[in-house]
């Protein structure tokens, strides 16, 4: 690893074990860096906590982990709520109100655009295959 790497590993030292913060240790003084480990996380009061909100809900749970991946894909942190209920037996979908995929409530608008926009026209892959899509969207909670 470069010197920047290193450094950078030790302001994340916490999520280390403690063998490989040694490790670390002994590597950062054999290259003579004079760098602290950081070895606890950010203080519990600095971590912010936001409420969650449902932003759709689903019957089917592959088609809420297509939502999801848009979101991840955009980097906004999202969570699948009853996923396993409904994996279990889809017929308790009803019973449950479906799967949900919840955001936090700042990421809500950004991410409601995002599922709201429509899928490309169409690809073509030469000599391959042609995909043309049917404008779909994914379903409004």
């Amino acid at each position: 690893m470069a010197d920047g790497e290193l450094e950078q590993l030790a302001r994340e030292a916490f999520s280390l074990s403690e063998m490989a913060r040694r490790a670390l240790k002994f590597e950062l003084s054999r290259r003579g860096l004079e760098v602290e480990l950081q070895v606890s996380a950010e203080a519990p009061e600095a971590r912010k906590f936001s409420k969650l909100v449902t932003i759709r809900q689903f019957r089917d749970v592959p088609e809420a982990h297509l939502a999801k991946g848009v979101l991840d894909s955009a980097h906004i942190e999202s969570f699948l709520f009853d996923a396993n209920i409904v994996g279990m037996n889809w017929l308790w979908s009803n019973a449950v109100g479906g799967v949900k995929l919840r955001v936090r409530e700042e990421d809500a608008a950004e991410a409601a655009a995002l599922l709201n926009q429509d899928s490309p026209a169409g690809t073509k892959m030469e000599g391959i295959a042609e995909w043309k899509s049917q404008r779909r969207r994914f379903p409004s909670a």
